[in-house]
């Protein structure tokens, strides 16, 4: 064992704690993470929370929540549960929020109020790479990629889903009244107990039915034919499998192909990318503040 690299004692006691900016090199991404938010000015960008309330518990500073969320887009962590579990283990997180550790659903709250703002400063973020000359080549790649949406697709319904769950259930109520007739000319003590099982499967189904002619009802006056639940901007849209789909968005984004930097982005409803080249190509370019633009996509 006196050959290999041996750790320090956990027990061991330190009179002076190492500085937690030592375990951040010079060069960590959090730096710059910290140095563009403390630049921007929230208030002007309209965040939720910059004027605290005189009274009840101290809250977060935007800012602090602003870094968490850059934070996890960075580096692929979405769920606003592993965040507050980052911000409890990852020095690089204590380091970004001075140790701080919000719940989950302190940090979900300032997503779902401040969605304006954050596409502000996303807009900044874009003026930055300007202003620091990284888009000079003026050349972007633009793509769609299908996100699927919280609203599962047993929420989502068409004309045709909906005529076909009715026949379904339908069909359920017929074969339940045939049990229930036969149930009834029988003359044994089990008779009585399943016929009234069959009556409350039919009461059921027959609520799931005057649902069904609800939904009916709002399909027909949707504008597109299509409503979901959960998320109502979401949409049915075929996927990559044949015969298959998702309900959600199809995400239409211009990357820089010098530096990968996403320079604008659309989300849309529509399956398919026909006619969203021309669009995201202009965006791009007005997002870049060029004259000329290169566009690259392929044939979908």
């Amino acid at each position: 064992m006196g050959r290999f690299v041996h750790g320090e004692d956990r027990r061991q006691d330190y009179l002076l704690p190492a500085s937690l900016d030592d375990y951040v090199s010079a060069d960590n991404p959090v730096r710059a993470v910290e140095a563009f938010i403390d630049a921007l000015e929230l208030k002007a960008l309209e965040f939720a929370g910059m004027t605290p309330a005189e009274r009840g518990r101290p809250a977060y500073h935007p800012a602090t929540m602003l870094k968490i969320y850059l934070y996890g887009y960075l580096n692929r962590i979405q769920s606003s549960r592993r965040l507050e579990r980052e911000a409890q283990r990852n020095v690089e997180l204590m380091w970004l929020t001075g140790r701080l550790a919000p719940d989950l659903k302190t940090i979900a709250n300032f997503r779902q109020a401040n969605g304006a703002a954050i596409q502000s400063v996303c807009s900044q973020s874009i003026v930055l790479c300007r202003q620091l000359g990284l888009f000079t080549r003026a050349v972007v790649a633009i793509d769609g990629s299908k996100m699927k949406a919280v609203n599962n697709r047993d929420k989502n319904y068409t004309a045709g889903k909906v005529a076909s769950r009715m026949k379904q259930v339908q069909d359920n109520i017929d074969r339940y009244l045939e049990a229930l007739d036969r149930a009834d000319r029988e003359e044994s003590d089990i008779a009585k107990p399943k016929a009234k099982r069959l009556t409350e499967k039919i009461a059921r189904l027959r609520a799931q039915m005057r649902d069904l002619a609800a939904r009916e009802e709002e399909v027909r006056n949707a504008p597109d034919q299509q409503v979901s639940l959960t998320d109502p901007d979401a949409r049915a849209m075929a996927s990559a499998g044949r015969g298959t789909s998702i309900v959600g968005y199809n995400l239409q984004a211009a990357v820089d192909a010098e530096h990968h930097l996403i320079v604008a982005h659309e989300l849309s409803n529509i399956g398919y990318d026909r006619g969203q080249l021309s669009p995201m190509a202009a965006k791009a370019k007005d997002a870049m503040g060029v004259e000329a633009l290169d566009a690259i996509a392929d044939k979908g």
